[in-house]
């Protein structure tokens, strides 16, 4: 009688197979390295047929299995558990159809996303999601954690960037729903139940993408601003006074500006001074002279009511590049911070400001020794946190540090997750978040797909 792993060397040859001391490190965890296994065996099939035949293998064996996409997560999402089938979809890859009269895009899901943005500005469009692991992330996995990232203020999350997709279920059947109309109410809306459903119900094989009008212009500045309420007043001023083309809004913290202008190799600080809040803005539109005009003019009126004390325009693509370049230096932090607690969470908007100053008086309060940093893009009600104790004060005490942080968030109202997914890390408060009846019916869901739970197995729920 044949085995899981002949049956699966059967369908995709050896070389595509892989066990033991074969399977490169990075396919034992994701990117923080933090739970590392040894899978029964990591799969590589190259069509969404194979995935499929993959699944339906595992399924007649009861074999758990793990989804892979750029292994870029910071949960624990796409981490397989010792004994689970690590299933990549690095194979996947190619822009299969642009089509521009519909913006669409037809890709594989193993496709990395800055791959399907230069195809998109190759045809003269614009796929609208973007955020910083651009080169390694695959568009699979960016709809399976409903991916947000720096544009979200205009374009939504990547939910809203999906018309169809194609998604293989735990038993091995291939559902294609790939359809490419922006108007569509025949029936349930299927594609909802998995973009951020992280692998647990499905595993996305294709998609057809939304793609956006590609930006003639764009502006960028960096503004130092007094105090929360006036980053508030300064973001509503400015969706206002650009006719909705505020295409992202960062706000840093000054234990952020500090760190990362102080202590991080090749930053140079736009602003003098460090003890304010600062903001990093961008307008994406059709005309350069006249958006530029109203782009200095929101700015100016910004300075003369006094909610930005100082700004600076970026005058090339170099300084621009330079703006992003410190507000994306967060990539860092795990690096220089060892060991590190990064957060990913959203609140009110209006509750941020006061959220960040009772947390940074708690962490001060029950670890006198530690470092923090707070920024995020606001505009859309993202918060991150990250939280550094050298190890010469003890153990890390990364649990008290999470109770720190998601007791208060839950006193406000707030979410565990803004977007980056729940995956193994962030299961345990899903309930800080999400009520009683809520998540039943996500085991319901659960349940109904993967009746044997083998997709993803211990992830999201608790």
């Amino acid at each position: 009688m044949s085995s899981l792993l002949d049956d699966l060397v059967g369908l995709l040859g050896p070389s595509h197979v892989l066990t033991g001391a074969a399977i490169p490190e990075r396919y034992r965890s994701d990117w923080f390295q933090v739970h590392r296994s040894e899978p029964l065996a990591l799969v590589r099939p190259g069509s969404p047929a194979q995935v499929a035949q993959v699944l339906a293998i595992c399924y007649r064996y009861d074999q758990p299995v793990t989804p892979q996409g750029g292994l870029t997560g910071l949960v624990g999402g796409a981490s397989p558990a010792t004994g689970d089938v690590a299933l990549s979809l690095e194979r996947l890859t190619g822009v299969e159809e642009i089509d521009t009269a519909a913006a669409t895009m037809t890709v594989l899901a193993g496709t990395p996303l800055q791959t399907v943005q230069a195809a998109a500005r190759e045809a003269g469009l614009l796929l609208a999601v973007d955020l910083g692991a651009r080169g390694s992330c695959q568009i699979g996995g960016n709809i399976a954690t409903n991916a947000g990232g720096n544009r979200v203020i205009r374009y939504g999350m990547m939910r809203e960037q999906v018309l169809g997709l194609e998604v293989a279920l735990a038993d091995g059947t291939l559902i294609s729903s790939l359809n490419k109309m922006l108007k569509n109410n025949a029936g349930f809306d299927l594609k909802h139940l998995f973009i951020g459903s992280e692998g647990c119900l499905g595993v996305v094989t294709r998609a057809v993408l939304r793609l956006q009008p590609l930006p003639a212009s764009c502006c960028t500045a960096w503004c130092a601003l007094s105090d929360y309420s006036a980053v508030i007043a300064f973001l509503r001023h400015a969706q206002a006074a650009l006719g909705g083309s505020l295409s992202a809004f960062e706000v840093m913290w000054p234990d952020f500006y500090e760190l990362v202008t102080t202590r991080i190799a090749g930053m140079r600080a736009p602003l003098p001074g460090r003890a304010s809040l600062q903001v990093l803005l961008e307008v994406e539109g059709s005309e350069q002279q006249r958006d530029a005009d109203m782009f200095a003019a929101m700015l100016e009126h910004a300075l003369e009511k006094g909610w930005v004390r100082d700004a600076t325009i970026a005058q090339s693509l170099k300084e621009r590049e330079g703006f992003w370049r410190l507000r994306d230096a967060v990539s860092e932090f795990p690096l220089m911070w060892s060991p590190y607690c990064g957060y990913d969470i959203s609140l009110p908007i209006g509750r941020i400001g006061d959220f960040v100053a009772e947390l940074q008086a708690g962490l001060r309060a029950r670890f006198p020794q530690c470092e923090h940093v707070h920024f995020g893009h606001i505009g859309d009600s993202n918060l991150h946190i990250g939280v550094h104790l050298d190890r010469s004060a003890g153990s890390f005490p990364e649990n008290a540090i999470d109770d720190c942080v998601y007791t208060l968030l839950r006193s406000y109202g707030g979410s565990v997750s803004a977007e980056h997914g729940i995956g193994l890390h962030k299961k345990a408060y899903l309930g800080h978040s999400r009520s009683e009846p809520e998540i039943a019916l996500m085991r319901t869901i659960k349940q109904a797909l993967d009746p044997k739970g083998l997709l993803n197995p211990g992830k999201v729920l608790p």
